[in-house]
């Protein structure tokens, strides 16, 4: 008989075991059941005879072991160690309760719960203890002695000279951490001291129904669950850390793969041969484990890192965000960092590849001022190399409403926090949390000394996914960053094999880039990692390095080298995709109108801010009365790092509890009154004898002339209001119009040269009259030369460029306040959702009366009743242009006062606009930004709500534009814009629940404005009306003239030859010597940028009094780029010719002398100088 196929000569022997015959039934398994039976090992129903039952040796919680003593602070203090350690202890014992979370109400408006304790009881929050230990003698053989201390909420050990060791989070949370170890030296001694701070409320604060953000619960009390020694079964433990490893890998691993199956079988067999009352059973499944982990893999300890792969895929990193406020208060947050941080000293001190990494200059400095043995800890290692600063900002800011100027002070601020106390700025820019990110951004990065940038809150768009994890973000100017969106999707990974995983299956673009960052650890209120995730990334890459099925994960790395290798690999970024302009995210939308005070609190204090740089530069340095004013630096820095705490993005967005707004209220007044005061002592340096037209004291002056101080750079007109009353009446003959009752006047002042000192004067000649006029019961018109307004039934009918003869509002259509409902899905102080704009209710003006009739100001009354709430609105149009731009209009100004009762309803202006184009135009910092006002795809329709950015500071608008008209709205203090099809509308006001029940309820002032203009926006005035509108003259009684030399004076800066460069600040440098003697060394430090999109080369002129001894270009940490060449101009001025592209920001530093270095211009056309 034939044998037909392969023939086979070389046979191994079949084993010698193997049998002849076989009666069993077989080995094959039912996967899932034995996959589900995994869950049953620990913990559960199970719990008195599995895994969980010989984690620990001993336990013992008695007095003679165990003593507790406590003080209560009384109320909502927060005293230091210090203070605590001088108060009266009392005994206290395990099943204590504790509270309530906090005093009344704070703010909150939530009522007040139903308690049993008496009426008289005082309310108490932040709790210390003593606690003695006296620890058995023989309980010296153990591996490790703990103590368990679990108050149901946030605490921190201490030691008994107030060094912080570690923070404690009770609760039955994921982010459990009770246990503090017991160093050898204290167990072999028998006693061991330390002290505990707790504070009433959760890792997330204490929402009052369990839902994370519902309003605080402020009479929740805490009970003290354990005070505890035991001893823990380590060997139990790490048994019970590796069968988690191998659940994992059973859970996550996709697919039908070797690993998955043999971590199931090992898993299975560990149970099968755990035996409770066989000691030996333990060690035993340990001994399995190996055959997933590798042999001996456990003694190895760190240095598993150092096997397996050579590339790693994914890189871990250790971080903690901790809101700075957010479902708690500041004063908590400066806590939870130190609970926080002394952690992660602990978890480095046992795991030697554990690497920390934080930012928010902010909290190293609270940590600073309030636990300086902690700073000094984390200051070493920092030096060690283990706890890395990334970011470079003051503070995880929101970057969609803080000013241009705010951001680079962001960077500034934090940059030199960083460098001053460790000797190191950033490298990487670090915003995960952040509803959105600003295409300014990457401009700005550069510019603060930084290359790299890392987020990943896009990962919560609603409607598309983000296409890229590793990316160029290329900024509206041109500038790039290198960019990481974890592909693991969260700044709080558990470090599970699901995390490790995800870092490679949800890579975006692996063609292009193959590596990850896995940023894992507690977050959002603190904690970071436990030690629990760093045995389980030990485990994971012990199984990584025998098995292809799990990327190999790496530790021991900072941020900043995980971003250099992107770069490497990538070719410097060339093999990488692009994403040009912002990161808007498609969530969050309603944060750009939450918590209206809170935006206005932000938009006044920077452009207060910017007034007093520029009004303390020129006294600092002209001193024509008070020869001792010195620059109040440290005044100035103290009141910007208020501002720019505030606009951390759980505060500036309007989505933290009521408790932070009143903090954050408390701050802007003193911001308020701290720059109030400073722009009075320079102007008493400058304008001496004079006082602010707000001023009191002006009605018992006898005479004097009205001069206004220009803080822009722009040549202006304004109307002001002057008071008339008692002894002010003599400013009658300095005012063109006055109000009926003769109270007030209406003065025009004049800047036509930009800069400095505005004057008032009569009515000129282009000026445009304005009328007013009522046409039957229900129609009113306001008209000058340019444009007209009319109003009819409560509704705007018409808008009418009176020159052009052009209707701007189609017909049939009508704009105004329009009311909508809000429910978002969930995020409610966060959200407003595409179906908002399905339900609606227009409103009308009603009662309108006119309350002034020309010939500088018109102006209508009127009120609106909605529901419980009032609105007025005070409607008026003046003679002037809005700039000084040839065909300039006017703008309809619109200041409401507004008292608000609605819930979940929001308030908007609209109107309806005959122009059309597919995108509309909105302001960002330092440029604008067009976004489509159609919906050809989901990226445009998820755009429905957007952020009307800032130009530099955080002068608001929105524009709609076809070729030669379009019109927009200005804003003071509102951030949310749309524009769909034809219809522009600002957002005025929300209403939401979550997490402050109280948000926007009571009284409001904003306002706004319209403003129509010849030619298309880049040929309009837009950018620099809305500055005007937002930067009021500082007008000022002066009573004698002669004693004020600055009004002789001709301006400081002029910037020529390009009307899309913008000045925009004037400071002191950082570095300047700011002592009552100090003169050597004087620089003053501007900021221009570029406003439209394009080129441009200017002459900045300096005046002569400015001795200029050398000019340069410097970074925003005012680092040196380059020196300009300057040269005196023929009237004995400095000149530097500057040259611009779209968007691009300049910092120019001018070092002055006791007299001026500039060469004089020989000619203005030479080969070595620059031509103007």
């Amino acid at each position: 008989m034939a044998h037909h196929g392969h023939h086979h000569h070389h046979h191994a022997a079949p084993p010698a075991e193997y049998p002849k015959e076989n009666h069993g039934p077989g080995a094959k398994w039912i996967k899932h059941l034995t996959q589900n039976r995994l869950g049953t090992f620990n913990g559960g129903h199970f719990s008195d005879v599995n895994l969980s039952s010989v984690l620990y040796h001993h336990r013992i919680d008695n007095k003679e072991n165990v003593k507790l003593e406590v003080w209560s602070a009384p109320g909502l203090e927060k005293p230091l160690f210090a203070e605590a350690m001088k108060q009266k202890f009392k005994s206290a014992k395990k099943g204590d309760s504790f509270g309530p979370s906090c005093e009344g109400t704070c703010g909150d408006g939530m009522r007040e719960k139903e308690t049993e304790r008496n009426a008289d009881e005082e309310s108490q929050t932040n709790h210390w203890w003593k606690v003695s230990l006296t620890i058995p003698a023989y309980w010296e053989q153990y591996e490790r002695v703990q103590f368990e201390f679990d108050p149901d909420c946030e605490a921190m050990i201490f030691t008994t000279d107030g060094t912080p060791l570690q923070g404690i989070t009770g609760g039955y949370g994921g982010d459990r951490r009770v246990e503090h170890i017991i160093p050898r030296s204290a167990v072999k001694a028998g006693k061991y001291e330390l002290v505990i701070e707790s504070s009433c409320n959760g890792m997330f604060g204490v929402p009052w129904n369990g839902d994370t953000i519902a309003p605080p619960d402020m009479n929740r009390y805490f009970g003290l669950r354990s005070a505890d020694l035991v001893v823990p079964n380590m060997t139990a433990w790490h048994l019970m850390w590796d069968f988690q490893t191998l659940r994992e890998l059973a859970d996550s691993i996709p697919g039908n793969t070797a690993l998955q199956n043999k971590a199931i079988v090992t898993a299975n067999e560990i149970m099968n041969v755990f035996d409770r009352g066989d000691v030996e059973s333990i060690a035993h499944g340990r001994k399995l484990a190996e055959d997933v982990f590798g042999e001996a893999w456990a003694a190895k300890g760190a240095g598993i890192y150092e096997e397996g792969a050579e590339k790693a895929q994914v890189w871990g990193i250790g971080h903690c965000h901790i809101d700075t406020a957010w479902l708690w208060p500041y004063h908590v947050t400066q806590q939870k960092t130190a609970r926080s941080w002394s952690t992660q000293v602990d978890l480095m001190e046992r795991f030697p590849e554990h690497r920390f990494t934080c930012s928010q200059a902010q909290q190293f400095k609270w940590l600073e001022q309030q636990y300086p043995p902690l700073f000094k800890r984390i200051k070493d290692k920092v030096a060690e190399g283990k706890f890395h600063v990334v970011g470079g900002s003051w503070v995880e800011n929101d970057s969609n409403m803080p000013s241009g100027e705010a951001l680079a002070r962001q960077f500034i601020f934090g940059q030199r926090y960083f460098e001053s106390r460790f000797g190191i700025r950033c490298n990487t820019a670090w915003l995960p949390d952040s509803f959105g990110l600003t295409g300014a951004l990457p401009q700005l990065i550069r510019l603060a000394d930084m290359d790299y940038f890392f987020t990943q809150k896009l990962s919560w768009n609603n409607i598309n996914n983000f296409p890229h994890s590793t990316f160029n973000w290329v900024g509206i100017d041109g500038t790039q960053v290198l960019c990481h969106m974890t592909p693991v999707d969260t700044y709080t990974a558990q470090a599970t094999v699901g995390d490790v995983n995800k870092g490679v299956t949800n890579h975006k673009n692996l063609e292009s880039s193959g590596t990850s960052l896995l940023v894992f650890g507690n977050g959002d209120g603190g904690g970071g990692p436990l030690e629990k995730m760093l045995e389980n990334l030990r485990r994971i890459r012990a199984a990584s390095n025998h098995s292809r099925d799990l990327p190999p994960v790496l530790m021991g790395r900072s941020v900043d080298e995980f971003f250099d290798v992107l770069a490497a690999d990538s070719k410097a970024g060339s093999t990488l995709p692009n994403w040009s302009g912002e990161l808007y995210l498609e969530f969050h939308r309603g944060t750009y109108t939450s918590h209206g005070s809170i935006k206005k609190g932000n938009r006044k204090s920077e452009i207060l801010l910017r007034d007093v740089e520029i009004i303390s530069t020129f006294a600092s340095l002209f001193k024509f009365h008070k020869k001792d004013y010195v620059y109040p630096n440290q005044r100035i820095n103290d009141c910007w790092e208020k501002v720019l705490l505030n606009q951390f993005h759980d505060v500036l967005p309007g989505s933290a509890i009521g408790m932070v707004y009143n903090d954050a209220e408390k701050l802007y007044a003193e911001v308020r009154e701290e720059g109030e005061t400073l722009i009075e002592e320079a102007f008493a340096t400058i304008f001496p004898s004079s006082v602010a037209l707000a001023d009191p004291s002006i009605k018992s002056k006898k005479n004097g002339t009205l001069v206004g101080y220009n803080t822009t750079f722009f040549p202006r007109r304004d109307i002001i209001e002057v008071p008339l009353s008692g002894g002010a009446s003599r400013l009658r003959s300095q005012v063109v119009q006055a109000a009926k009752d003769g109270s007030v006047g209406y003065a025009l002042m004049d800047c036509a040269n930009g800069g400095g000192v505005s004057y008032g004067t009569g009515m000129y000649a282009d000026c445009k009259p304005v009328s007013v006029t009522r046409v039957g019961t229900d129609q009113f018109i306001l008209r000058n030369a340019s444009v007209q307004l009319t109003i009819a039934d409560g509704r705007i009918t018409s808008l009418y460029d009176v020159a052009l003869e052009r209707e701007l509002i189609p017909t049939g259509e009508t704009g105004g306040l329009i009311i909508f409902d809000d429910r978002p899905n969930y995020w409610d102080a966060w959200d407003v959702e595409i179906h908002h704009l399905e339900k609606y209710k227009k409103l009308k003006f009603e009662s309108i009366t006119i309350a002034s009739e020309g010939p500088l100001r018109v102006s209508l009354k009127a009120e609106v009743k909605y529901g419980q709430s009032s609105i007025n609105v005070m409607i008026s149009l003046d003679a002037i242009g809005a700039s000084m731009k040839k065909n300039s209009r006017s703008f309809f100004r619109f200041d409401a006062q507004v008292d608000w009762h609605q819930r979940h309803e929001f308030l908007k202006f609209e109107l309806p606009l005959n122009i059309k184009n597919d995108y509309a135009t909105y302001e960002t910092q330092f440029g604008h930004v067009q976004r489509s006002t159609h919906k050809n795809t989901t990226w445009d329709m998820a755009k429905f709500e957007v952020c009307g950015h800032k130009a530099g500071l955080i002068y608001q608008y929105a524009d709609l534009s076809e070729y030669g008209y379009g019109v927009a709205i200005l804003s003071e203090s509102k951030y949310g814009f749309s524009c769909r099809g034809n219809v522009l509308r600002i957002s005025l006001l929300r209403a939401a629940t979550a997490p402050d029940a109280e948000q926007d309820q009571g009284k409001h002032e904003f306002s706004w404005a319209v403003l129509p203009h010849q030619g298309s926006f880049l040929e309009s005035d837009v950018p620099i009306a809305a500055i005007l509108f937002n930067s009021p003259l500082h007008v000022r009684l002066v009573e004698d003239t002669a004693a004020a030399p600055l009004l002789k004076t001709k301006p400081a800066f002029v910037v020529e030859g390009a009307p899309n460069i913008f000045l925009e600040t004037v400071k002191r440098g950082l570095d300047d010597d700011f002592s009552a003697t100090g003169s050597d060394g004087q620089t003053i430090v501007l900021r221009l940028y570029e406003a439209f999109g394009g080129h441009g080369t200017v002459k900045l002129r300096i005046a002569a009094h400015l001795p200029v001894v050398k000019v340069l270009e410097t970074n925003l940490l005012e680092d040196e780029l380059k020196e300009h060449a300057a040269y005196q101009t023929a009237d004995a001025d400095a000149a530097v010719k500057l040259s611009f592209h779209g968007f691009e920001v300049k910092t120019i530093k001018l070092l002055l002398g006791k007299q001026s270095a500039v060469p004089k211009r020989e000619s203005w056309v030479t080969v070595d100088s620059p031509g103007f």
